[in-house]
């Protein structure tokens, strides 16, 4: 008599949700701590530059080394934190806000709107994304207010074609139609009725890519068309260190892993929000 085969079960659906919003709060409440807390945690001055102590390995006085002119890598992260984390809030809220509204007037309406909202799409969707954001930086020249801008102008596109797409299925359902025919103004059904049953796959597609717009920063940072020096970013510190990578390995290695740790945070955050929104779905 022979056993039956054994297989790996997966986890539940509520145990892995429950595991991954755990996680994500754990990392990304973390960096929130670190970033508002960086002066009172940072035992130097980030930009404080020590030619006595350059290229110092890590050690007692230096946690995560120093860099090529004895700035304190540690102190660096920790400041680098706070623009990242901003990064990641305005490089997803403003896409989101004109996105969401274009979506709504375009997928409820129709007509003009639609049209023209369709042709945008379709000419921006014919260009990489981070091809079509570099461009527009290199227009506007390097800077954070212009990567942002830039993330805004090509962004909101991806958000207007998932709220579109949600909306126009929406709207043929018995609840919008009944408050239709009992005379409810657009605004009043599109505000109340569609928006809310519309928004939970966006909050989702929008954690998600708080991600992107994150590893762009720091791609951004390190082609040097983002952040400027000395300003400490995980993506312009990561640059600056590449020139010493052999005899310095800390200077680029420390704020790869806090950039890889956030990513993880919210791709976490993703994960979860992704299992609840799709057991809605299927209840």
């Amino acid at each position: 008599m022979t056993d039956a085969p054994t297989t790996l079960e997966s986890p539940p659906p509520a145990r892995r949700t429950t595991v991954s919003m755990m996680v994500a709060t754990a990392i990304l409440g973390g960096w929130l701590c670190i970033a508002l807390a960086a002066p009172l945690i940072a035992p130097y001055d980030p930009d404080a530059v020590d030619i006595m102590n350059m290229l110092s390995p890590p050690g007692a006085a230096h946690w995560f080394g120093t860099d090529q002119v004895g700035r304190d890598v540690f102190s660096r992260v920790l400041y680098a934190s706070r623009v990242d984390l901003f990064l990641c809030v305005v490089g997803v809220l403003p896409p989101l806000l004109i996105g969401t509204t274009v979506g709504l007037l375009s997928g409820y309406f129709g007509g003009v709107v639609d049209n023209l909202f369709m042709r945008i799409y379709d000419l921006t969707v014919a260009f990489p994304f981070f091809v079509l954001v570099l461009a527009i930086v290199g227009v506007l020249g390097p800077g954070l207010l212009n990567f942002v801008l830039a993330l805004t102008l090509v962004g909101w596109v991806s958000y207007a074609r998932l709220v579109r797409a949600e909306v126009l299925t929406i709207r043929e359902s018995e609840y919008v139609q009944a408050a239709q025919c009992l005379g409810y103004r657009p605004a009043a059904i599109v505000t109340r009725h569609v928006l809310p049953n519309a928004i939970g796959p966006i909050i989702a597609y929008a954690v998600n890519d708080a991600v992107l717009v994150m590893l762009a920063g720091a791609s951004f940072g390190f082609l040097g068309m983002g952040a400027q020096p000395p300003v400490a970013e995980w993506g312009v510190m990561i640059a600056d260190g590449q020139a010493f990578v052999q005899q310095a390995w800390w200077i680029c290695l420390f704020p790869g892993l806090a950039a890889i740790s956030l990513g993880l945070g919210f791709a976490f955050l993703g994960d979860g929000l992704g299992q609840i929104q799709r057991r809605q779905a299927a209840a």
